[in-house]
This record gives C-alpha cells, sequence and structure tokens, in this order.
C-alpha cells in the first residue's frame, strides 16, 4: 500500500463503411475490419463513442481497442489485472486490490497523479491533481453488466482534458432498454492455490415501465479468497538490549490478503421523442481487502523466502475502498445539431492501515525498535509499534455542454464547455503507537504523527473538434482544447516523529495549458486505410508539500508536464471478413515530467528530465472455420529517460521508465458449436506474455542497477454450454500458477532486508451456474 502524500443520408465516409466483427474470442473488436462473413452477410458492425459521437470503430483515426462487456463475462475478466493481456500496451503496477497504476505506451515514471484518464461512460473519475493519489487509486471498475471498454491509446488532451498524456480507459455500462424485459443472474464458486474457497454472485434486470420509460439494475458480490499467510517468525528486538524483543514474531494467520468487491448501479432512460431522452444513473462500489499481496522476497534474487506465499505482518493492515458516480445526461436533438449536456458528481474514498512495525526510517532500525527508545519506555515492560492510518478522499463535480453537428458528408464538427471543481484531501494522514503485544493504543504516548493535506482543484474548458471530408477517400479530423486551472492546498502536521507543528496555509497555483490534435486518414479501399495523428497532452502542476526544514527557497509549486505524440496506422480486412489486421506505431515526447521523490521521508512532487517512448502495436484476428475465432495482439515499447532526473529521485538519462515491458503478447482462441436443439458449447483459451519490467528509478541493487521484475506467461481456459435458460462454465486462471511479479517494494518495509514482491494471483479454478428469464 502506498503511504504517500441518428442515420443520415450516404456521405463520403458512410460510403466507405468497413465494419468491426465481434470477436468470440474477446481479445477486443480489430478496429479495421471487414464488414462480411464467408458468406458474404453482414456480421455486425462496431459503434463506439471514443470521440464523443456514435461512430463505426473502423473510422476513428487512432489506435483503439474495445473489449465486449459479455466475452470479459464469459473470460471471467472483471478488474485491472484480468485486462493486461487484452489490451495491446496495457500494463498495471499494484500490490493491493483497487490500488494500481495503470499505463499505456509506456508513460510512467511513477507520480502522483495519473497519466490515463479513467471514465464512466461520458463521466470522468479520479482527482486531476497530483494532491490525491490519483496515479494509484484509478476507478478499478467492476466489468459486469458493461457494453463494453473502449481503450484509447495515445494522449487525448483535446476531447478529455487533464491527465491522459498516455490514453484514456472508459467504460461504458449496458443502458436501459424499452424493447422488453431482460434479467439474468449468475452465481460461481472458486479455488485459488494456496488458499481457500471464494464465491461471487451476480445479477440484472431491465424493466420497461412504457415505450418511453426504462429502469436497468445490477448488482455484485464477489468474496475472493486470500492465499498469503503470516507464520509468526522475524522477531523485532529492542535497540538497547538484543535480548529484549518489541515483536516476540509476525502474526499467525492464514489468507490474510482476502478481498470483498460488492456494488450496484442503477439506471433509468426517459426517451419522450426522437427529439429528447435522458439518462440518469447511479453507482456504487467498494472493494474491502485484508492485507496487500505482497510476499517476503530476496533483495538479490527476487525470490520469494519461502515455498508458500508469506508475508511478514505484525499489524493488521487492510484498505477499503469506496466509489461512487451520479449522473445526468440529456440529449437534445435538432435535427441540425443536437446538444448534450452531461452532469456528474462522484466520489472515491480510501480508510487504510499499514502496518510500519519493521519499516526503517533510518536504515537498519525498525520504527518499533526506534519510537520505543526516542520515547525512553522499557522495551520488556512498555514497548511501542507503530501502524499508519489514512484516509485519501476526492469529491467531483462536473459538467459538460457539447453542440454536435449532424451527420454530414463534407464537414461534421463539435464544440463544447467543460467545468470540474474538485475538493480532495489527504485527510488524516496519522501515526499510531500500539502495544505490540495486544494490539491496543499505547497509554502515555504523546502525538507521534499527524498531518492533513485538503486541497482543491477547479478547471473551465473550452473545446472544438472537426472532421473535413476533403474527397471520398480522404479526410482530415482535427481539434483543440483551451483551459485554465486553479489550485489550492494547506498542509498541516504536528507530532515528534515530524518535527513538532508545521502549517502552511492557501498555498496557490494556476495554469492555462493549450492541447492540439491533428489526424489525416486516407482510404486505399473499403477494407483499407491508414491514418496519422499528432496530438498532445498534459497533467496539471499544482501546490507541493514540504517537508521539515525545508530551505525557504524551495518552490511552492511544480508544473504541468506535456507529452506530444507522433503515430502512424495501417486498418485492414480480407474482403469475405475472415482476416483482420490493426497497426500502429508510434513516438512519444514527454517533457518536464512531474517525478516524485521521497525527500526527509515526506513524499515531494517535482518536475525533471524528458523522456521517450516509441514503438508499435497490432491486433490480428481470423475467423477460419463457423465457430472458430483466433486473435493475436502485442506491443513493442522501448521507453526511457532522455535526461538525469534530480538526484532525489534516482533517475539516469538511459534509465528505462517504470514498470513497462519491452514486449507484451495475447494470444486467444474459442470455438462454439450447436448441440442438442437449442444449446451452444464453447471452449476457449488464452496465452499472455509480459516481458521484463524495471522497479523505480530508486529502487536497485548493490551495484546500483535497477531491479527487474521477470518477465511471465499466463494460461487460460474455459469451457462451457449455454442452453437458453442455464448456462454453465468451467474455467481456469493461471493454470501454470507462475509467480508473476506485479510490484517491486525497495527493502525498509519488511524485517531482515526482504523486498516485498506484488504477486499475481495463484492458479485459480472455477465453476459457474447462470439463468436467464
Amino acid at each position: 500500500m502506498s503511504s504517500s502524500i441518428s442515420p443520415s443520408s450516404i456521405s463520403f465516409k458512410a460510403a466507405s463503411l468497413y465494419t468491426g466483427i465481434i470477436l468470440a474470442s474477446g481479445f477486443g473488436y480489430s478496429s479495421s475490419l471487414a464488414a462480411q462473413d464467408s458468406a458474404g452477410k453482414v456480421v455486425e458492425e462496431v459503434i463506439v463513442t471514443a470521440q464523443k459521437r456514435d461512430q463505426a470503430l473502423s473510422e476513428i483515426p487512432m489506435s483503439v481497442s474495445v473489449l465486449g462487456g459479455e466475452e470479459l463475462e464469459r473470460q471471467q475478466a472483471t478488474n485491472f489485472e484480468d485486462l493486461v493481456n487484452k489490451i495491446p500496451g496495457f500494463s498495471i503496477t499494484g500490490n493491493t486490490a483497487g490500488i494500481s497504476r495503470i499505463t499505456l505506451r509506456g508513460i510512467n515514471t511513477g507520480g502522483v497523479a495519473s497519466t490515463v484518464a479513467v471514465y464512466l461512460d461520458d463521466v470522468p473519475f479520479g482527482s486531476s491533481s497530483g494532491l490525491a493519489n490519483g496515479s494509484i487509486l484509478a476507478g478499478d471498475f467492476d466489468t459486469f453488466d458493461m457494453a463494453r471498454v473502449e481503450v484509447l491509446r495515445g494522449p487525448q488532451g483535446t476531447l478529455y482534458g487533464a491527465s491522459s498524456l498516455g490514453g484514456v480507459l472508459k467504460y461504458v455500462p449496458n443502458a436501459p432498454s424499452t424493447d422488453g424485459v431482460e434479467s439474468r443472474f449468475r452465481t460461481t464458486l472458486e479455488s485459488v492455490e494456496d488458499g481457500d474457497l471464494g464465491y461471487a454472485t451476480t445479477g440484472v434486470i431491465n424493466l420497461p415501465l412504457s415505450d418511453q420509460l426504462a429502469v436497468r439494475a445490477s448488482g455484485f458480490y464477489r468474496a475472493d479468497s486470500g492465499y498469503i499467510d503470516s507464520i509468526g517468525n522475524n522477531p523485532i528486538p529492542s535497540m538497547t538490549d538484543p535480548n529484549v524483543n518489541i515483536h516476540d514474531g509476525t502474526q499467525v494467520e492464514e489468507d490474510i490478503n482476502s478481498v470483498d468487491t460488492y456494488g450496484g448501479r442503477i439506471a433509468a432512460l426517459y426517451e419522450p421523442s426522437d427529439a429528447f431522452s435522458l439518462n440518469l444513473m447511479a453507482m456504487m462500489q467498494k472493494i474491502e481487502t485484508g492485507s496487500s499481496n505482497i510476499i517476503d522476497a530476496d533483495p538479490a534474487t527476487l525470490q520469494p523466502l519461502h515455498d508458500s506465499p508469506v508475508r511478514s505482518r505484525y499489524h493488521d493492515d487492510f484498505s477499503n475502498i469506496e466509489y461512487q458516480v451520479y449522473s445526468a445526461t440529456a440529449n437534445w436533438n435538432f435535427d441540425a445539431v443536437t446538444l448534450e449536456s452531461i452532469t456528474s458528481y462522484g466520489n472515491f474514498e480510501q480508510n487504510y492501515q499499514d502496518d510500519m512495525a519493521a519499516a526503517e526510517l533510518v536504515p537498519g532500525t525498525y520504527l518499533s525498535s526506534l519510537v520505543t527508545y526516542l520515547l525512553g519506555r522499557d522495551p520488556e515492560t512498555m514497548p511501542v509499534s507503530l501502524v499508519q492510518e489514512q484516509t485519501t478522499a476526492t469529491d467531483k463535480f462536473t459538467q459538460e455542454l457539447r453542440l454536435l453537428s449532424a451527420d454530414n458528408d463534407t464537414f461534421e464538427w463539435m464544440t463544447g464547455v467543460y467545468y470540474t471543481k474538485e475538493d480532495s484531501g489527504i485527510d488524516p494522514q496519522v501515526f499510531t503507537a500500539l502495544d505490540p503485544n495486544t494490539g491496543a493504543a499505547a497509554t502515555g504516548v504523546p502525538l507521534v504523527a499527524d498531518l492533513a493535506l485538503p486541497s482543491t482543484f477547479e478547471e473551465m474548458a473550452v473545446f472544438a473538434n472537426g472532421t473535413w471530408y476533403i474527397t471520398p477517400d480522404f479526410e482530415v479530423d482535427f481539434g483543440a482544447r483551451a483551459s485554465t486551472n486553479e489550485q489550492v492546498a494547506s498542509q498541516v502536521q504536528d507530532g515528534f516523529l515530524v518535527g513538532g507543528p508545521l502549517e502552511y496555509d492557501d498555498t496557490k497555483s494556476s495554469e492555462s495549458p493549450f492541447t492540439y490534435s491533428l489526424s489525416p486518414r486516407y482510404e486505399f479501399s473499403s477494407n483499407a486505410s491508414v491514418y496519422a495523428r499528432v496530438a498532445t497532452g498534459y497533467r496539471p502542476g499544482g501546490p507541493n508539500i514540504l517537508p521539515p526544514g525545508a530551505p525557504e527557497d524551495t518552490p511552492r509549486t511544480y508544473d504541468s508536464d506535456t507529452l506530444t505524440s507522433y503515430e502512424v496506422g495501417l486498418k485492414t480486412s480480407s474482403a469475405n471478413g475472415i482476416f483482420a489486421l490493426d497497426v500502429s506505431a508510434f513516438y512519444l515526447d514527454w517533457e518536464d515530467i512531474q517525478l516524485f521523490a521521497v525527500v526527509n521521508n515526506f513524499g515531494v512532487n517535482g518536475n525533471g528530465g524528458t523522456a521517450v517512448s516509441k514503438g508499435f502495436e497490432f491486433t490480428a484476428s481470423l475467423l477460419p472455420a463457423d465457430g472458430l475465432n483466433l486473435s493475436l495482439n502485442g506491443a513493442y515499447t522501448d521507453a526511457y529517460l532522455t535526461a538525469d532526473t534530480d538526484p532525489v529521485v534516482g533517475g539516469f538519462n538511459g534509465d528505462p521508465l517504470t514498470f513497462v515491458p519491452e514486449w507484451s503478447f495475447g494470444l486467444n482462441g474459442s470455438y462454439e458449436w450447436q448441440v442438442m436443439a437449442d444449446a451452444t458449447a464453447y471452449v476457449g483459451g488464452d496465452i499472455g506474455y509480459t516481458g521484463d519490467r524495471p522497479a523505480g528509478f530508486s529502487n536497485r541493487d548493490t551495484e546500483g542497477n535497477l531491479r527487474i521484475a521477470d518477465s511471465y506467461t499466463t494460461v487460460n481456459l474455459r469451457s462451457g454450454i449455454d442452453m437458453g435458460r442455464w448456462s454453465f462454465e468451467l474455467y481456469g486462471k493461471n493454470l501454470t500458477d507462475e509467480i508473476g511479479i506485479t510490484a517491486i517494494d525497495a527493502e525498509g518495509s519488511l524485517p531482515n532486508g526482504a523486498v516485498g514482491l506484488g504477486m499475481l494471483r495463484p492458479r485459480t479454478i472455477g465453476l459457474s451456474v447462470g439463468a436467464d428469464f
């Protein structure tokens, strides 16, 4: 866990549609595909809203992946970890459910603000600033009852604004429908290696209340068993007498990292005419984690120290995360133009407790021993240990108005305004003294540390986008966005561990960034096109945290960083729709990078250095026979610093960017066939490869080399039958039981010099039963 603080007349574009094939494999829709199957009939056109209007996926001049909701459900792909081998160029870093840093195209240096924007439909989620841990608290929404997940790679600053340097991850829920009643339910049991049984239950119902009004409600509950144990080892001796222990050993408890994820969504659609619609939505999700997925590992070899997953835990450490999103989307169709209004309120809150007993504030000295010594307490009769308790939260209001032209054979346009007001805080962050023997609050101890960082972020933006259809085969898409933001932050702290009382009131910052995009596209035929794209993005700067004893000339603010992307792509398919290929190459130039450093044990934001990321991505699909679907996706990413960072960050010119694999692949196959009169059987599987990934710039071995997380390969299989009313599925995930490393913690948080490894969920076998009514 982190302890840091409408139809239209035929037009040029409509005449050249070649549409996407929905792949039963579920690796996504190829965006450059034929519109027909081998019998010559139309398969299905994939319509997405990546550019904030309904478009065929094949027409969008950028690299976009789409994952269908039905196949995500069939593959038991419910969270970020499950999406890694399904999205080219997508990677995650994290060791706790709900606390993950997501990255596209390698844009990651470990900063506090996010580089990938997360949307729920048209609603942005999470903090825009670098003061509320937005990078690691991205909305890891459960995928149940989602129509699709859209992934836009490359900077999206024109239409999506701040913190979308790497791209956008957009969850699109199934909307209420007046077409008929729908209800379905599913129950799942699964067993995880080294753990116990877990279960899940999901359900959705769609109710038309009239031909103008419909309501849709869905819910889910997932109880995932833990698989990491704490085994009572590693006593912590006192500083004054090695024969007297502050802790006689770690806790003795099995499966400490269990996770409960639950929530629901309700939406209502009111559509009295073709000229007006109103969609209301409310969503809530909670992720309650018993402990992180960290295991003790050897600092030299990065191999686990035990035969089964073990973590040295002295005190309960947990994380409870809650998401809430409320939105109202109104649409007025005036024929020539359409006006859209999206109003939203969102909230996330994380409450966590971190075990600090073996943390090393001073190298080689455990914090529990140090505090006992500093307080002059008898280590035998009055020892003291520590936990860190923290609440991180953001309340976010947004309003967007968009005016869109009708479909046109020469020129289409969109213009809009956007406003957001965010109230965030790391408040409080408290270090609490505990009795090591009982876990109760220690008596007679002065205030150890109590810190608060409340902040506000307010932004106003105007944007415009247009597409000029110059000839039937050639078009140019272009756009720009001008915004201004103002931020205010205060910093309050007290306690002997942080040097006593300190307060900074109302530190302010303001910026006026400008972003743009330009994308020409040319069609060779109805089945092949090429495009180029230049686009920019940024992350807002803001007020900074100041450590105790900071010099008077220490900057009170840090600046935005900017990224310029150069991309070319090819989208093509065979005339009969059997084969399709989508490939893109990119070069990203990143300047004034926001970096996170620890100064006097305080996390500080700053700017420094430059970086580039270059590479290519592809998705290929093949439908060689009825019912048989094959797909392959992959990415090559060469991302590295082109200048040294500040010494306190520890990065050097040429260092690879943090936790980005150079190579990654996903291979998927599925086959389905008719059995009996009205049943369909299916089998499927996928293999995912994630290459070696470097740790953070300051996380080096004794020879000064960056620690490297080894590559890993996962194998997932599934088999089932759908009999209409009832369905059954047997599945296995990570069947080879790979110890895939998802994070590397540096020394200083676990005893005896061990490092912490975040690990992939071990082999999991499950059975699912569904019912449709």
